[in-house]
């Protein structure tokens, strides 16, 4: 019996791969618990289709990102704060980086990927790294500036 493998099955093979396995095995095991399908031509058709789709998703997942690092390299985000006699009022979180990067530049990044060791309370120019997925790293120029209220 030919069975095209959905899941990793220790000792048998990968995901992806067609094995000949004996037929109880195959019916009892493999394919009642859902490891594996009987290879058929068209289960095996299905299943590299949705590879190809998969590969094309990250694919474009990929773009996005390596565009989203592009705008944010380019560019500086200037953030404006109330001013106090040392430094500024509260503080700019990642939380409060991730907002602005929504709204200024249409870039939408969890809070949790950008990298701040700690809150930033003090004016001046700024260099975060942020990670944006799939090994992808970029550096925001963030300028804080010091409002009169």
């Amino acid at each position: 019996m030919r069975v095209l493998l959905i899941k990793d099955v220790k000792s048998l093979g990968k995901a992806g791969e067609i094995k000949e396995v004996k037929d109880g095995y195959g019916q009892n095991f493999l394919i009642n618990k859902g490891l594996a399908k009987l290879a058929t031509p068209e289960v095996v058709a299905k299943w590299e289709e949705e590879k190809a789709n998969q590969a094309a998703a990250l694919a474009a997942e990929i773009a996005t990102l390596e565009a989203y690092k592009n705008k944010i390299e380019s560019n500086e985000l200037k953030v404006e704060r109330e001013s106090a006699p040392v430094g500024i009022r509260g503080s700019v979180t990642n939380n409060c980086i991730a907002n602005e990067l929504k709204q200024q530049w249409d870039v939408e990044i969890d809070k949790k990927s950008i990298n701040l060791k700690k809150a930033i309370k003090s004016e001046g120019l700024h260099e975060i790294d942020i990670k944006l997925g799939h090994g992808i790293h970029a550096t925001l120029k963030l300028l804080v500036e010091g409002v009169q209220a």
